[in-house]
């Protein structure tokens, strides 16, 4: 799952600040590339029904998670119980992402990671980006064992590919409390990316690894890629 990111100033005291906190916004968001960020600013309020959440796809010591409600960004590469220790601590929610994919940082690919399972608040359970091996149907499965809700997400790398996968919801999603609550009955309507419009994620992170933009992996003790770029 990718991170949609915003700064919603909701008092006018913090209007003065809004470049400073947009700097060290755009700074997280680096390891992403200049191809995957964009600026947007908007004066008037989000439209009535719109719930905006901060969150970030984090990548732990052993593998992907998806931390919702931050008041901070979290950083890179520590285990995973510790990364959800600290979330939690603030207020946040997670969840895991795309558990077995053979392909990603699935982090429920080695078995004793499954203890993690009571720690954390939901599991991808469909994956429009998932391929083949059973892993979208492996996540249903492992979500129903463990008593988690699961959710369907589209892990969106373009436009094209929004709203592929979702979650329909009843309930006010705006809390953490209030997300969790309405998970249980959500509706999850699932499908798949198409592979042509897969082909367009590879192309722009060979091209920011050729700009020196690799994102930041586990083991990148100083908060930067690591030397081989991946």
């Amino acid at each position: 799952m990718c991170g949609i990111v915003g700064l919603f100033a909701k008092s006018p005291e913090i209007e003065a600040r809004l470049g400073e906190h947009l700097a060290a916004m755009l700074v997280q968001m680096s390891s992403r590339g200049p191809d995957s960020a964009g600026v947007a600013v908007y004066r008037d309020a989000a439209p009535a029904g719109l719930t905006i959440i901060v969150g970030e796809e984090c990548k732990t010591a052993d593998g992907d998670l998806v931390c919702l409600f931050l008041e901070r960004p979290v950083a890179p590469g520590r285990p995973a119980l510790q990364t959800i220790a600290e979330v939690h601590s603030m207020g946040g929610l997670v969840g895991i992402p795309h558990p077995f994919d053979r392909f990603r940082n699935s982090l429920l690919r080695e078995a004793h990671l499954a203890s993690i399972a009571s720690q954390v608040d939901w599991v991808e359970a469909h994956n429009a980006r998932v391929v083949g091996g059973g892993g979208n149907e492996s996540a249903a499965l492992f979500a129903h064992e463990q008593g988690l809700p699961g959710v369907a997400v589209s892990d969106a790398h373009s436009v094209l590919e929004v709203a592929v996968s979702y979650v329909a919801l009843t309930g006010d999603p705006s809390t953490p409390e209030g997300l969790l609550a309405a998970l249980p009955s959500a509706e999850l309507v699932m499908s798949r990316a198409s592979y042509l419009v897969r082909g367009i994620t590879p192309m722009a992170k060979l091209v920011n690894r050729l700009r020196g933009n690799a994102r930041i992996r586990p083991g990148a003790a100083d908060g930067r890629p690591r030397a081989d770029g991946r």
